[in-house]
């Protein structure tokens, strides 16, 4: 199967990558990361959230760090906002994209955001006509696409459901998440081909954690369906506070190595964007999550 030409990547690690953190880091190092990483060619990089700093205490600082931020040209920084509160927030601040997030999992919604799959919906609803009318783009992220830590096996009719309804609502683009990382490529593609039917190849986007190593694969039979963006964090920061033993998001620079590898272009710069995962990687005082960043790293003091 032919494979896209150019691949967006949303890079995801300093909102869904960090809050996942346990060591907190200050919003000059937030600074620093989204600079850093906008200037390795990234077009998206998501940059904070405005939810209560009460239960994501990593967030708490986002309307500093979105002050502090250098903005570069043809660079979107979107922020998370689950409610019209957190969209005053963001205005405020003068975001020019927000996301909504949703699950696909009846039992994880309840456990993640106190509400049913219904209620959260319904929720979005005034967040994004609040938003259209204020000229911002909205983005929209479904959890738990590939299976839930509560409830096991999620069908894909619900995963289309609940696409379809924030396609429907007005997101530009449904990013389809493998919260708990147990997703297949099979399984994978399957779930991406019957959201793309439903909402059109151009709004869906993927977003694969590596819990099972089987990232990469799940984004590579994708990629052969059509699909050509996909959401990923600088030195596989995250993980699934709700799910045991679930590691980060695929890293950046595993998925920039494979698709340079495979002739994609991604506009990034592979060497600037392991630099930067090095050093957030030494704030929180760990190694990437990356393999590619850790054989690069390798090659360099062999060198040195």
């Amino acid at each position: 199967m032919a494979l896209p030409k150019f691949v967006k990547i949303v890079e995801v690690g300093p909102r869904d990558g960090l809050q996942n953190e346990k060591t907190i880091v200050s919003a000059a190092v937030k600074v620093a990361l989204i600079d850093g990483l906008a200037a390795t060619g990234l077009r998206t990089v998501e940059s904070g959230a405005f939810v209560s700093p009460k239960w994501v205490p990593q967030m708490a600082d986002t309307a500093e760090v979105l002050a502090g931020i250098k903005p570069r040209p043809g660079v979107a920084y979107p922020v998370l906002v689950p409610n019209l509160k957190g969209f005053e927030g963001a205005l405020a601040s003068g975001a020019k994209e927000i996301a909504v997030f949703g699950a696909a999992s009846e039992a994880f919604s309840q456990k993640n955001i106190n509400c049913s799959i219904a209620e959260s919906l319904e929720r979005f609803a005034p967040v994004i006509e609040a938003a259209k009318s204020h000229g911002i783009k909205v983005r929209g992220y479904v959890s738990c696409v590939l299976g839930c830590p509560y409830q096991g096996d999620v069908p894909v009719s619900e995963v289309v459901r609940v696409s379809q309804a924030l396609a429907d609502m007005g997101c530009y683009e449904v990013s389809l998440g493998d919260t708990i990382g147990v997703g297949t490529p099979g399984k994978a593609r399957t779930m991406a081909s019957a959201v793309a039917d439903a909402i059109g190849l151009e709004r869906t986007a993927i977003h694969f954690h590596d819990t099972y190593g089987q990232a990469l694969a799940n984004i590579l039979a994708c990629l052969e369906i059509g699909v050509s963006t996909l959401d990923s964090a600088v030195a596989g920061l995250g993980g699934c506070p709700y799910a045991k033993g679930a590691s980060g998001n695929v890293a950046t620079e595993d998925v920039v190595y494979m698709l340079n590898g495979l002739g994609v272009e991604t506009g990034v710069n592979l060497d600037l964007l392991a630099a930067v995962g090095r050093v957030i990687s030494e704030a929180l005082d760990r190694p990437p999550a990356s393999k590619v960043a850790l054989a690069m790293a390798a090659k360099l003091a062999d060198l040195g």
